[in-house]
């Protein structure tokens, strides 16, 4: 199999993942400062809790537009940060616009009440009812509290994912109907014409974000390359790989360690999207996915039929050699989470040692690829089996297999315990965090 090969990577190249992150960061920054500029420019209230109030509104609608960047696939972004890591940040955003959200409501109403002879809860209901656009706004903040609530871990636990998705929609009402209450009665927004247009400019760039990364971007690929199923091949009895063919793969932006959310167009699994990673470098003329059947959407890939047309969103991750800081590197795989570290053994260059921990050698999915690879590319292969405990990735261990471990690049993918255990001995082997990646493969964090 023909791979593209990633060039080396400077030791003192600045790291992308920092590029990315500083640059969110600074535009962070600076769009709270032009917010506040303008807010000041606007002048203030009489009254200190309604003073409060708006500035808790404008922040909240810019934590909004911010939140709609961080979930809008934005290849640049997805590549430097990478999916999941972008999707907790959204999570927290989220939680802290809520709370903003609620000190804005809480503060104007407290603040107006103040100044009449109304109770909070009448003067609410007042404001509802004669100020243009407020219960289009109660009806937002009501849709942004649903979703916060369905967001929380102990509720995205018990949801699928397509319900989860499906609620969480319901977003965009909100922000559509949060610009409105905006655009009615924001005295910012029409202090003058520069706040008009910067906060027009602001909600543009968000929501054409999210259009172009979520749904321009993957609807052009899939029409480009007309992706489908070229075979199903077992390897073992729980595990399967899916070759995908297309026209032009050869201009797919996608690389080793990378994966894609795979919709299989059939009658019955059409409206389902799983994650799953590349288990074969990209070669330009095919797509390889391998998974074991741990639920319906997996299992299911058994019984794909060649020809079968697949609608694929990605490629999505930093799980890539771009993120390379050292000349050689560690990779640590564990059951099926191979598949991402077999691609990138396929690319990356330098001297890497491969160490595969699974329970029983019959569990080793791919590990004669693995061994094929590892003599090709002068690596060293560990085959790490036998029981969870005692944990033969312990920190001495781990030395051991890998002397040099701390002046090595340590790519790591694998179940949660596993990479838990695993990270907790890089730590204890002083192995510097810049050093270390991995990335976990879920679609909602």
């Amino acid at each position: 199999m023909t791979t593209v090969q990633s060039p080396p990577v400077p030791p003192t190249a600045i790291r992308p993942k920092v590029v990315a992150r500083t640059g969110l960061y600074t535009v962070l920054a600076a769009n709270a400062a032009v917010v506040t500029l303008f807010a000041v420019q606007a002048g203030f209230a009489s009254n200190a809790l309604v003073v409060i109030g708006r500035f808790a509104g404008l922040y909240g609608a810019l934590l909004m537009a911010f939140q709609l960047l961080l979930v809008a696939r934005l290849p640049w972004l997805d590549r430097r940060i990478g999916m999941d890591r972008l999707t907790d940040w959204h999570r927290w955003t989220g939680f802290g616009l809520l709370w903003t959200l609620v000190g804005h409501v809480v503060f104007i109403t407290f603040g107006y009440a103040e100044s009449s002879s109304m109770g909070p809860v009448g003067q609410l209901v007042d404001l509802a009812e004669t100020v243009e656009g407020v219960l289009r706004a109660a009806v937002a903040m009501v849709l942004i509290l649903v979703v916060g609530g369905v967001s929380a871990r102990w509720a995205r636990r018990r949801l699928a994912y397509e319900t989860w998705h499906f609620i969480h929609l319901y977003t965009y009402v909100a922000v559509v109907l949060a610009f409105t209450h905006q655009v009615a009665v924001g005295t910012t927004f029409t202090a003058s014409s520069a706040a008009t247009a910067y906060w027009y400019g602001v909600w543009t760039v968000a929501l054409g974000s999210v259009a172009l990364g979520r749904l321009v971007l993957p609807l052009w690929r899939n029409w480009r390359h007309q992706l489908r199923v070229e075979a199903v091949v077992p390897e073992s009895d729980n595990v399967v790989s899916v070759y995908i063919t297309g026209r032009d793969l050869d201009r797919l932006p996608a690389r080793a360690g990378q994966f894609f959310l795979w919709r299989f167009l059939t009658k019955d699994r059409w409206w389902q999207a799983n994650p799953f990673s590349l288990s074969a470098a990209p070669d330009g003329t095919r797509l390889r996915l391998t998974a074991k059947a741990a639920g319906d959407g997996s299992a299911g890939l058994r019984h794909l039929e060649p020809g079968t047309r697949v609608f694929a969103e990605g490629p999505y991750g930093a799980f890539t050699a771009m993120h390379r800081t050292r000349p050689e590197s560690l990779l640590i795989a564990g059951g099926v989470g191979v598949t991402p570290i077999r691609a990138l053994l396929e690319e990356i260059q330098g001297h890497a040692v491969v160490v595969y921990r699974v329970a029983g050698e019959r569990d080793a999915v791919l590990y004669d690829e693995l061994r094929e690879l590892a003599v090709a590319r002068g690596a060293e292969l560990h085959l790490v089996t036998g029981p969870a405990v005692p944990d033969r990735l312990a920190p001495r261990e781990l030395a051991a297999l890998v002397p040099d471990i701390a002046e090595r690049d340590v790519f790591l993918c694998g179940p949660p315990p596993m990479m838990n255990a695993v990270l907790g001995s890089l730590r204890e082997l002083d192995v510097p965090r810049t050093q270390i990646h991995f990335e976990r493969f879920s679609l909602a964090g």
